[in-house]
């Protein structure tokens, strides 16, 4: 391959942007779309969180467990990364909701408390946001199979669970996916007109907020005029420009036709879009981003052809993810123009994964990103790119404190 296929000119990622936003805007409107756009009926403070919570970060089979507390909207967390588990054993077959509870209750167990707090639950597979701050359970991914859960509120049940077996009570539930609650961690800084939540690590999403008389498919008057978090779910957009190649990983993967912005940005993908370039070269089973960057950084070991093309994807990975933020930010000041400074909260290996032999993901991306403004003549709008340490620890706190 000598041409890069993956190469996009801005041209081409201005079109990526702005179809990004139609099919935004489509999903506010109607139910089921490509970009769902899926409503968080979670106010969350924007100033003067005070109190404590206790946050729980079911991240796949990774578990963590912490007390957040704000005082005067600075946190500590205790301790400081959390207590972990690894709950693989929820992918043994006839594992039950009692014990996954007991699993996670025995982790619970181990924070300190002396007063009736209130738990922040960021939960990341597939739920829907329910009107009082609960998530009801969609669909099993990652290989867990749970189906007594299915269907039903994640929160409640591991709260009356959790107050049968200990006291202080806790008080409440508010359940969020991994996306918002790093949209919500953004709030930790009150000075800017919009907030973004972006993951681009083993899969890729983003979240913000919208007004409610925005959302045409929601009763406005519901919200009370507020704007709601939305987790656009993206990673099911599907961008113009996609290659033949891309259209070989989308054929052999497991949920063909679904997900083709996630295979073509994301860290499970990336490894699989350079072995399809080279359908005849030897490759491990499993090579993810991590293999991939590898690759790139120690070219002496590696085949020349195999490093160019790696870079090449890489970089298009960052370059579409750019494309994508600016396609949200159109949809920001669509509805606000007076959005100028907007603060992204990024979390995800990918994202922040270092090119030792050229330039860093987040650098292509932010360079890419302020490109695509400026020739949107959005020359005074800023997108400020922050990493939040325990981002879902502090979203989910204030998640539970609002």
């Amino acid at each position: 391959m000598n041409n890069n296929i993956f190469e996009l000119s801005i041209k081409q990622l201005k079109e990526i942007a702005e179809s990004l936003q139609n099919k935004v805007e489509a999903g506010l409107r109607l139910e089921n779309q490509e970009v769902q756009c899926i409503p968080t009926f979670i106010y969350p403070k924007t100033s003067n969180v005070n109190g404590k919570a206790v946050v729980l970060d079911l991240g796949g089979t990774n578990y963590r467990v912490a007390s957040v507390d704000f005082v005067d909207g600075k946190t500590a967390i205790r301790p400081e990364n959390g207590f972990k588990k690894d709950l693989s054993v929820m992918k043994t077959p006839g594992f039950t909701e009692e014990q996954l509870f007991e699993e996670q209750a025995d982790l619970i167990k181990e924070i300190k408390r002396e007063e009736e707090t209130s738990i922040g639950y960021c939960f990341s597979y597939p739920a829907e946001s329910m009107p009082n701050g609960d998530a009801r359970l969609l669909r099993w991914t990652k290989g867990v199979d749970i189906p007594s859960m299915v269907g039903k509120p994640v929160g409640k049940p591991l709260v009356d669970y959790l107050n049968a077996q200990s006291t202080p009570p806790f008080t409440s539930i508010k359940v969020i996916n991994d996306t918002v609650a790093s949209l919500f961690a953004g709030l930790t800084r009150s000075d800017y007109d919009a907030y973004i939540g972006l993951i681009v690590g083993t899969g890729t999403n983003m979240a913000t907020f919208v007004r409610a008389d925005r959302i045409a498919k929601l009763d406005a008057q519901a919200a009370d005029g507020k704007s709601l978090p939305i987790n656009l779910e993206s990673g099911n957009f599907v961008p113009p420009y996609l290659t033949n190649v891309d259209h070989i990983v989308d054929a052999l993967s497991d949920n063909r036709g679904a997900q083709r912005f996630e295979k073509a940005v994301s860290g499970m993908y990336l490894g699989e879009i350079l072995k399809a370039s080279f359908p005849f070269d030897e490759f491990e089973e499993k090579f993810d981003a991590r293999k991939l960057t590898t690759i790139m950084g120690y070219p002496d070991i590696h085949k020349e052809r195999h490093v160019r093309i790696a870079r090449w994807i890489y970089e298009r990975s960052a370059r579409l993810v750019a494309a994508s933020l600016a396609g949200l930010t159109l949809v920001l000041i669509s509805h606000d123009p007076a959005v100028k400074n907007i603060r992204l909260i990024a979390e995800g290996s990918l994202f922040w994964s270092e090119d030792r032999k050229g330039i860093n993901y987040k650098d292509i991306v932010n360079a890419t990103l302020r490109s695509l403004l400026d020739s949107f003549d959005l020359k005074d709008v800023r997108v400020d790119i922050d990493r939040m340490e325990n981002a879902n620890l502090t979203g989910s706190a204030i998640a539970a404190l609002s």
